[in-house]
């Protein structure tokens, strides 16, 4: 990996670090705003809903314009509307006008994964591709270990509205940097054939190709599982487990930490021993911390903290592997507009996880939480459901690749 490679994937992980840590960032404060606003389960589920159902549908519609367009003003443009949303989320006054600023910043957030993730797929070759997303995807790990625990340091200091001036602030400073560094990614303009998508055609040629209807139940499959079970870790932690403010954050600093150095090993991983394989190995094997974490007996931190960074470490190592196999799916020319879908499904899907768990999961008016080990098993049913989807999957992006030599 070349150096020019190297610094547009740094500055793509930077963009991936604000955008992911505002998303994170709402789970953990659902003990500071329940309370604040005093507000049932079901609502707070809404605030984490609001941002990832208002990303879905904006990444939708996303997808019918913005292969036409150069992918780094596309990139920028959803970039700084997501700060002005943000920002909007700092300021808010009430959980009506705050719920309305999460739908803001979705509707522009909708925009950016999908072209960070198409950026990096048009840059790095497939073989390497792996290691790329495992470079992206380390993103995700500085926020949990930086980003979240000192957003939550701001909370504990002055109040919930710290945590988004702290990742506007952050976005305002690393615009110059984007508009500097990032090069113009219109190439895939020139190579399409037969001008502008078409809606329609788009979505016939989605549903009539089973590779890609098979990388968007995957990515769905991922998302559901997962998010069913976060927006009430942290209350659960607290109201539940008695441990106080000043632990939960250890949660995310010690997994976060561990995915850190983890994440890029495993991109390497998945490229030499293969992407499925790499994918069914920790999907098996996060199904043992999921299933602790959600019937957690009564045990010391320290070891609550072991459970959880192992579970942190085997759900980033099923999805470095999976995003590879997700970009590979369609050809250049159409990779935005797929990737745009596919961003759109995994908002949705993590919204439908939120609200599914806002249904099942019940607070108490001493505030604990109830019901909340029924979403540990339906998120190991789905699961299973998931290495069913990737395995189909890889079966036939082999045979693709064959048909192609």
């Amino acid at each position: 990996m070349n150096l020019k490679e190297k610094i547009i994937l740094l500055l793509l992980a930077a963009i991936n670090f604000t955008h992911i840590l505002d998303f994170m960032i709402m789970m953990p404060l659902g003990n500071y705003l329940m309370p604040y606003f005093d507000i049932s389960s079901q609502q707070f589920s809404m605030l984490v809903a609001a941002y990832t159902f208002s990303a879905g549908i904006s990444g939708f519609l996303a997808a019918f314009f913005v292969d036409n367009y150069d992918r780094k003003r596309v990139l920028l443009f959803g970039y700084i509307g997501f700060l002005v949303g943000t920002l909007c989320c700092a300021l808010a006054p009430s959980y009506f006008i705050l719920l309305a600023s999460r739908i803001l910043a979705g509707v522009f957030g909708g925009l950016i994964g999908a072209q960070v993730l198409s950026i990096v797929a048009d840059l790095i070759p497939y073989e390497r591709r792996g290691t790329a997303m495992g470079i992206i995807m380390a993103a995700f790990s500085v926020a949990s270990v930086f980003g979240v625990p000192f957003s939550l340091y701001l909370a504990n200091i002055f109040n919930w509205h710290g945590p988004f001036f702290f990742v506007a602030g952050l976005g305002v400073l690393l615009v110059p940097f984007l508009m500097r560094y990032l090069p113009k990614m219109d190439a895939h303009t020139r190579e399409r054939q037969g001008g502008k998508v078409n809606p329609l055609v788009l979505l016939k040629d989605i549903g009539g190709d089973k590779n890609q209807l098979l990388a968007l139940a995957l990515s769905a499959s991922i998302m559901l599982g997962h998010f069913i079970i976060i927006p009430f870790l942290n209350p659960f932690m607290e109201f539940n487990m008695g441990f106080s403010k000043t632990q939960t954050p250890m949660v995310y600093l010690v997994g976060g930490a561990l995915t850190f150095f983890t994440s890029p090993m495993m991109g390497v991983v998945a490229d030499k021993i293969g992407k499925q394989r790499l994918f069914v190995t920790m999907a098996l094997l996060a199904i043992i911390p999921i299933a602790i974490i959600t019937n957690l007996p009564p045990i010391p931190f320290t070891l609550v903290l072991c459970v959880t960074g192992f579970w942190f470490v085997v759900s980033s190592g099923r999805m470095i592997p999976a995003q590879a196999m997700v970009s590979n799916v369609v050809s250049p020319e159409r990779r935005g507009s797929f990737m745009s879908i596919n961003s759109s499904v995994q908002q949705i899907f993590v919204g439908l996880a939120s609200v599914l768990s806002g249904i099942i999961v019940v607070k108490t008016p001493s505030n604990a939480i109830l019901n909340y080990e029924v979403t540990g098993y339906i998120s190991i049913a789905i699961t299973f459901v998931s290495i069913f989807f990737v395995s189909k999957l890889n079966t036939r992006l082999k045979r693709k690749e064959v048909a192609v030599v």
